[in-house]
């Protein structure tokens, strides 16, 4: 008798156990889906663009209704770390459905790798409201069709059009139709190698772009003369990025008025660590860092010259020591 009732003993504990450890998870779910709607938003926003329309929405009714709401999609970013073509979706597909959801809030948009002259005159079709617009890495928007929709975009604030095609000439036209703008990313690869001097584009910046307080020129090829052109026209300045702006010397009296007159000033030579577009990793290690460092002209430099460069544009440590630093997705986007 006591073996029997110390068994059922046992089995009603475990019973107990099970339902207590059950009824747990009814309240966390339960709790979870119960959350205040703006909660609930502001969580789904953390996901992005292209995680919200594939997958999230599809949870619960409670979740696609409020990813149905217009002021889930003021702001849209379509991050895809560069691997536009072996996704299951079409990201551009993807970026118009979240830019009609929008009803004509749209405010803040990134479109990296993806975007084509197309799908920005759509976008910029659906808003007058953007002030904020990154098309880093997009080579397949032209000085043309950049030019065809500045005119919409009044109230930009803040343009990133790093490592693509635009030239001076699309620079010019944005700073005479965006005269709110206050930040501007013009970076490329760097002509570490070439020697090549160019001061268009930081002229047509001087010209054309007076209210400027954050400028990024990585990897320009301007010279003192264009320098001395933004610094004289471009008073509001606070904040200037010159690294890998080899072609500028900053010894002399140059160098100390940017100093007196630029709050954050990074100098060509300063390390770039920080820098979020430095290299990509793939299954072979790190690569990608000739292009996007703007090695090009590798083949002009010894196998010994090359790992020298390296090794002083990280932070004086091991080649092999910063492999891993260089892939931070936190840096990265």
């Amino acid at each position: 008798m006591s073996s029997c009732s110390s068994a059922d003993s046992a089995a009603s504990s475990s019973y107990s156990s099970s339902k207590e450890q059950s009824e747990n998870e009814e309240r966390q779910t339960w709790s979870w889906l119960e959350l205040p709607r703006d909660v609930t938003a502001a969580i789904l926003l953390k996901l992005g663009a292209v995680e919200i329309l594939t997958s999230a929405q599809s949870v619960c009714s409670s979740w696609w209704s409020i990813c149905k709401d217009p002021t889930m999609w003021r702001a849209i970013d379509t991050h895809n770390w560069g691997n536009v073509f072996n996704l299951p979706y079409n990201l551009e597909i993807i970026c118009r459905h979240a830019v009609d959801r929008s009803c004509g809030q749209l405010v803040d948009i990134n479109v990296e790798h993806f975007c084509t002259d197309d799908l920005l005159k759509y976008i910029t079709d659906s808003t007058s409201h953007l002030r904020r617009l990154r098309l880093f890495f997009c080579y397949d928007i032209s000085d043309e069709g950049l030019c065809k929709v500045v005119g919409k975009l009044p109230l930009l604030e803040e343009l990133d059009i790093s490592i693509g095609t635009i030239t001076k000439d699309a620079l010019e036209v944005i700073g005479q139709n965006c005269p709110k703008l206050k930040s501007l990313k013009f970076n490329m690869k760097d002509s570490r190698c070439s020697h090549i001097e160019s001061d268009d584009e930081a002229l047509a910046i001087a010209r054309t772009m007076p209210e400027l307080c954050h400028l990024q020129l990585f990897g320009n090829k301007l010279t003192n003369t264009g320098l001395c052109a933004i610094l004289d026209s471009c008073s509001h300045l606070e904040s200037l990025d010159l690294r890998h702006c080899f072609n500028l010397n900053l010894e002399g009296p140059l160098g100390k008025r940017c100093t007196e007159q630029i709050k954050d000033l990074r100098r060509p030579n300063e390390l770039i660590n920080d820098y979020p577009f430095c290299a990509l990793m793939g299954d072979s290690g790190l690569f990608y860092i000739d292009n996007l460092l703007g090695f090009s002209d590798r083949d002009f430099l010894s196998d010994v010259d090359y790992q020298d460069d390296l090794y002083a544009f990280l932070d004086g440590s091991d080649f092999s020591d910063n492999v891993s630093y260089y892939f931070d997705p936190d840096t990265y986007y």
